[in-house]
């Protein structure tokens, strides 16, 4: 398999339209709502417009939920709350509606899709459609081994393409991103700390304070360790992915790039989909504008990413659960944004504060007007 150009990503992705959002941010100041009086669903309405093309911004009707799902070999030293090979059990509660995610997604009518890229269990265990871009069986333990080879980190990276033109030729408007890992949050650590040069206990956390203090030890060794094998492969995104990522990880980045070159917004969720998100700014420096921060997980590298990228989380409720929830529960805001601001009617005349000031016109204030007060204060 021939290697990736991933420097063909920044000369064909762009920004969102410019002056679309300028249009926006025009009519709005025209409608009947005072402007400024819906805080930050004002700035979603006009970011979602620029990424659409279209004044008024149009409705949401197609959000998709898409998780990627994959073992991590890291898992294996404790790091994790969940027992290692374990992603299949997330994986089945998901298909069967027993999650979190699914629970959510079935009262709001957003379908949900499950990839494995990496799940430590025979493909036969899963469905067809859910297993039939599986790279391998769980990734290496980035500690001490890369977690895939090139050919498996190009082959991830471009299933994650596949997955966003998928959405995209089908008409899905909006993602919803998350991730069905475990120990991935170790690699993802392992990634920002990379990216942002700095100390693994920076961005070491305790996925929802679920782990111990010996785990959190455990974990922070793991991605120290895993940060030393990082550095020499910084200048190659790719070869990143596959020293300290992950197949799951690896198709996300690859996924959010491609949405990105497709105009295809995305919500990120936690701290995984953080890291993907970082390692494709490092690609392309403009995809970042296609994607919004659903929600703060309180892990550490998540907001230490989210930083590095200027993106501000629009819920922080502490849900921890991962699996997409978090920017699950973001969408709907994102759909009364829209939704307010297309259907507001436009103001027939200027405000009625406006029209008083042009009936009674503020005089100025004389000198003989002040002048009671200053013999008051004479006296």
């Amino acid at each position: 398999m021939s290697r990736l150009n991933l420097d063909d990503f920044g000369n064909v992705i762009e920004r969102p339209d410019a002056g679309v959002r300028r249009d926006a941010e025009e009519r709005r100041e025209r409608l009947i709502a005072r402007p400024g009086s819906l805080g930050r669903l004002d700035e979603l309405a006009e970011w979602l417009a620029a990424a659409q093309g279209t004044v008024p911004v149009a409705p949401i009707e197609q959000p998709r939920v898409i998780l990627f799902a994959g073992d991590h070999g890291v898992a294996g030293l404790g790091v994790s709350a969940r027992p290692a090979g374990t992603a299949r059990q997330l994986v089945r509660a998901v298909l069967d509606g027993e999650s979190a995610v699914a629970v959510l997604a079935r009262r709001y009518g957003v379908p949900v899709r499950v990839v494995d890229m990496a799940v430590d269990c025979d493909p036969g265990e899963l469905p067809e459609d859910v297993a039939r871009y599986r790279v391998r069986r769980g990734s290496g333990r980035i500690d001490v081994e890369d977690a895939l080879t090139l050919d498996e980190a190009e082959k991830a990276f471009r299933a994650g393409m596949a997955i966003a033109d998928e959405e995209a030729d089908s008409g899905t408007d909006i993602v919803v991103l998350g991730d069905l890992s475990v120990g991935g949050t170790t690699a993802a650590g392992a990634l920002i700390a990379a990216l942002c040069g700095t100390d693994a206990s920076v961005v070491t956390g305790r996925g929802g304070a679920s782990i111990d203090d010996l785990a959190w030890m455990r974990k922070c060794a793991a991605i120290r360790d895993a940060l030393r094998r990082a550095r020499p492969v910084l200048g190659d995104q790719l070869e990143l992915l596959a020293t300290t990522g992950g197949a799951d990880l690896a198709a996300i980045t690859g996924f959010l790039l491609q949405c990105a070159v497709r105009r295809t917004p995305v919500i990120l969720d936690g701290v995984v989909s953080a890291a993907c998100a970082l390692v494709a700014q490092r690609v392309a420096f403009r995809a970042p504008d296609w994607w919004l921060a659903g929600q703060s997980s309180g892990e550490p590298a998540q907001a230490k990413a989210l930083d590095r990228m200027a993106l501000n989380p629009l819920l922080d409720h502490g849900v921890t659960v991962g699996e997409g929830t978090g920017a699950l529960l973001a969408l709907p805001l994102v759909q009364a944004a829209a939704a307010l601001i297309a259907e507001l009617p436009e103001r027939t005349s200027p405000e009625p504060h406006r029209e008083l000031e042009e009936e009674f016109p503020a005089e100025p204030e004389s000198a003989e007007s002040a002048e009671p007060s200053d013999r008051s204060e004479r006296a």
